[in-house]
């Protein structure tokens, strides 16, 4: 497994969330950092490994400060980074986890291909985002 040697993948989840929910700023973000740093280097080298952490991420917190921070986060960068590999197994997600539909809402084009970018368009649930009645 792609986990940074000296964490493991709940770890990192763990401290991404806590990182999240605490806001910039605050000492507990500063000491949880680590956990952005670690999932960023994922989704870049290791972006079968950065997928599940996202996953799991999302199963384990779907409150609103951290479906923000997710979609527009690391699922974007995931998408804009690696969307030819992954639009598959995204467009799967979506259609059977509506969570995952729903987070899939927040991601915005960056630097998704055209067809990545039609293809997330089709598989995601905007309601909830930017004024989108739910």
């Amino acid at each position: 497994m792609g986990d940074d040697p000296k964490h493991t993948r709940q770890e990192t989840v763990d401290a991404w969330i806590r990182m999240t929910q605490a806001g910039s700023g605050s000492q507990v973000y500063e000491d949880n950092f680590w956990a952005f740093e670690v999932l960023d280097d994922l989704l870049s080298e290791d972006p079968e490994e950065g997928w599940p952490t996202i996953l799991q991420i999302l199963q384990k917190d779907q409150s609103p400060s951290i479906m923000e921070n997710l979609s527009a986060g690391p699922l974007e960068d995931l998408l804009a980074r690696h969307g030819p590999a992954f639009i598959d197994r995204v467009e799967a997600e979506a259609a059977h986890n509506p969570a995952f539909a729903k987070l899939l809402g927040g991601v915005w084009q960056n630097r998704m291909t055209d067809d990545v970018w039609a293809r997330v368009q089709a598989a995601r649930d905007r309601r909830g985002w930017d004024g989108i009645p739910e």
